[in-house]
């Protein structure tokens, strides 16, 4: 007579490959839903900008906000523009200073708001 754990391999022991196998069919298709719903909220979507950010960014109509201050962190980096003595502070040369309001420098927690003003606002 055959043991009860032989018995329960022989029963259940391919279920185990069957599970994986549909576990991991869910996880990708949960991955891929997400993905395209959280490319259109919040920070990441694309709306019109002001004419001045626009310059900045090349000549474009509309940016996300994440890829503003994307672009503006290149080009700060390039330039090195970044104060070395107290690395919160950016230096801002003429080009950032048609963005952020004609400031000489700013903190770096100070972009965020100044872009916040060249995003139009849809109402």
């Amino acid at each position: 007579m055959a043991s009860s754990s032989s018995r329960w391999r022989a029963v259940f022991g391919g279920t185990t490959t069957l599970m994986s196998a549909a576990k991991a069919k869910a996880k990708t298709t949960t991955t891929t839903t997400t993905t395209k719903t959280r490319s259109n909220i919040g920070i990441q979507k694309v709306l019109q900008i002001s004419p001045q950010l626009g310059k900045f960014l090349d000549g474009a109509t509309e940016s996300s906000r994440t890829h503003a201050v994307k672009k503006v962190w290149e080009h700060i980096k390039l330039h090195h523009l970044q104060n070395p003595a107290n690395r919160k502070e950016i230096f801002c040369d003429e080009k950032l200073k048609s963005i952020f309001d004609g400031k000489e420098k700013v903190q770096f927690q100070e972009i965020a708001k100044f872009l916040s003003n060249h995003f139009v606002k849809s109402s």
